[in-house]
């Protein structure tokens, strides 16, 4: 069995990373976390702008992203800083969310802490000693069958579905070969490969709900007066070379890999259960609310494939960008961490080529940072929501 070195966390799950958060339960505590993630050593901030005045169902949506991404393994401790009281989205109830996972958890409450300086104070008391706590914490061995495994891509081109997603999808079906999980989102992209995805289900209960969410995402987009068939591929696909959204589904869906079975539909921000396979989430295509959905669910490391090239990266999950498009990685070069053209030039094979990202994925959940990592570029968290700011 292949072994990675990660934090093991007391619910069992392990963490590739072992950061603080500092999250944000509404946008009125924003700034407080930003100041206080610039002062922490090893602590980010979660920064969005909702978390008040939100219809019920959206309401919960934001709630499932925030106590998702606090309760990602790569969390080692969270500070949760609230503005005053909104009911069904308060500090303490975010905390309770994420009780399971065992780690230590503290709230502040700008308005009952006195103010924007007597909050920011409480949380890098809070936050300093989390993060000496956490420096005691050694990365021990453990199996890849610990791993959920996150692929997403984004500026694709005619290269994504014929070198990067196709790698991508031979360390999925890896990982789970060896007892561990992956997660493929953006139902859009499913949108005219329905029936390859659906042979791979493991039952017919799994392949009707991959149908019926990619009837609904259509329908949604519909009653919005969009039709996702006209207005994709978006324009930087065309410019890649893709010309209709079958095409470029068939391209993004070979991230699903040939081997794995898909062994669960998971609605958005959902855990996958504790059996190995492919499990496809329901989401849209935009990257940020996609890759946020996917670490909320729990994956400790995501692939982003870009033919075109792209900056995307997650606050909390380590984003390796791979291109099989040698003029965008040139033209990249200071975020996308992975040239895979080699494929396409007939450098290497594309096993050989997977071997290289398979490589580069266990040297990341070891602690290599990705370069978005070292330049702080964290711009990839996003929020899905249903209806109407109220």
């Amino acid at each position: 069995m292949t072994e990675f070195m990660g934090y093991v966390r007391p619910d069992g799950s392990v963490g590739v990373r072992n950061l603080v958060l500092i999250l944000s339960g509404t946008l009125y505590a924003n700034k407080v976390c930003a100041h206080a993630a610039n002062i922490i050593l090893n602590s980010v901030a979660i920064e969005h702008p909702l978390g008040r005045t939100q219809v019920k169902p959206d309401l919960a949506m934001t709630r499932r992203f925030l106590a998702g991404t606090a309760a990602n393994p790569n969390v080692g401790a969270v500070v949760i800083v609230d503005h005053f009281r909104e009911e069904g989205m308060t500090a303490e109830d975010l905390a309770n969310d994420i009780a399971f996972a065992g780690k230590p958890v503290a709230t502040v409450n700008i308005r009952t802490e006195g103010g924007f300086y007597a909050a920011l104070e409480q949380t890098l008391r809070y936050a300093a000693d989390y993060t000496r706590t956490l420096s005691d914490q050694r990365r021990e061995a453990v199996p890849v069958s610990k791993l959920v495994f996150g692929m997403n891509c984004g500026t694709s081109d005619t290269t994504s579905g014929l070198s990067s997603n196709i790698a991508t999808g031979m360390v999925s079906d890896r990982i789970v070969a060896e007892g561990g999980r992956s997660i493929m989102a953006e139902t859009t992209e499913w949108m005219g490969a329905e029936e390859w995805l659906t042979s791979r289900a493991v039952n017919q209960e799994v392949a009707d709900k991959i149908l019926a969410a990619v009837a609904h995402m259509e329908a949604r987009a519909l009653a919005s007066g969009e039709d996702i068939r006209g207005s994709q591929p978006t324009g930087d696909n065309i410019l890649g070379g893709l010309s209709s959204i079958e095409e470029k589904s068939m391209g993004a869906t070979k991230k699903a890999g040939s081997t794995a079975p898909v062994a669960g539909y998971l609605e958005i921000c959902e855990r996958p259960s504790n059996t190995p396979g492919l499990y496809v989430m329901y989401g849209p295509g935009h990257g940020g609310e996609s890759i946020t959905s996917i670490a909320a669910a729990g994956a400790q490391v995501l692939v982003f494939s870009t033919g075109g090239g792209h900056t995307i990266s997650h606050p909390i999950m380590p984003t390796i960008k791979a291109t099989g498009n040698r003029g965008s990685f040139a033209a990249m070069q200071d975020t996308v961490d992975l040239d895979l053209s080699g494929i396409l030039h007939d450098e290497y094979s594309m096993e050989e080529g997977a071997q290289k990202l398979f490589d580069e994925v266990l040297a990341t959940c070891n602690g290599r940072l990705t370069k978005s990592e070292v330049l702080k570029d964290h711009n990839g968290f996003a929020i899905h929501r249903i209806g109407a700011s109220i």
